[in-house]
C-alpha cells in the first residue's frame, strides 16, 4: 500500500512563514495559526512541505488504507488561503453561510484574505470540525 505523502514533519513553521513572499497573506496566515493556537491549545506543526497542521488523527478506511493526519490544517496557496477541516461537522452549512467571502473546492474552504471572514466563526469552524474528527477517529 502506498504512503501518505504528507505527514507531520520536524520542520519549523516559522521558517515556512518566511517563504510566503506576499507580506499581507503571510500576516493573515500568521493570524489563523495564532487564533487557532489560542483556542484550541494545539500547537502549529509541518505537514509535509506546505501545510501548517493541528494535532493529529489516527484513520482507517475499510479498505484497509489507514495513516494519520492533522486534526485542522492551513496552507498559503498561490491564489488563497487554504483550509482543511472535515467534510462534515456540527453546523457545517450554518457557519459557512456566515463565515464571509469564500469558496469551496476539493473538500477544502479557500479565503483571500482574513477581513473576507468573520474569525469568530472560523474559530467555530475548526473546534466543531477537531471535535468531530475526535469522536470519530483515534486520536
Amino acid at each position: 500500500m502506498a504512503k501518505n505523502k504528507t505527514i507531520e514533519t520536524k520542520d519549523s513553521v516559522a521558517d515556512f512563514l518566511k517563504k510566503i513572499t506576499d507580506a499581507k497573506r503571510r500576516t493573515d496566515f500568521t493570524t489563523i495559526i495564532e487564533l487557532i493556537t489560542k483556542n484550541t491549545g494545539l500547537e502549529p506543526k509541518m505537514w509535509g512541505t506546505a501545510i501548517v497542521g493541528f494535532g493529529t488523527y489516527h484513520y482507517k478506511y475499510e479498505s484497509g488504507r489507514e495513516g494519520d493526519a492533522a486534526l485542522a490544517g492551513l496552507a498559503s496557496r498561490a491564489n488563497a488561503i487554504t483550509l482543511y477541516l472535515g467534510s462534515s461537522f456540527d453546523k457545517r452549512e450554518e457557519l459557512l453561510a456566515k463565515l464571509g467571502k469564500h469558496k469551496i473546492g476539493g473538500g477544502c474552504i479557500h479565503i483571500q484574505k482574513l477581513e473576507d471572514i468573520d474569525t469568530g466563526i472560523l474559530i467555530k469552524m475548526v473546534k466543531n470540525s477537531i471535535a468531530q474528527r475526535k469522536k470519530h477517529h483515534q486520536c
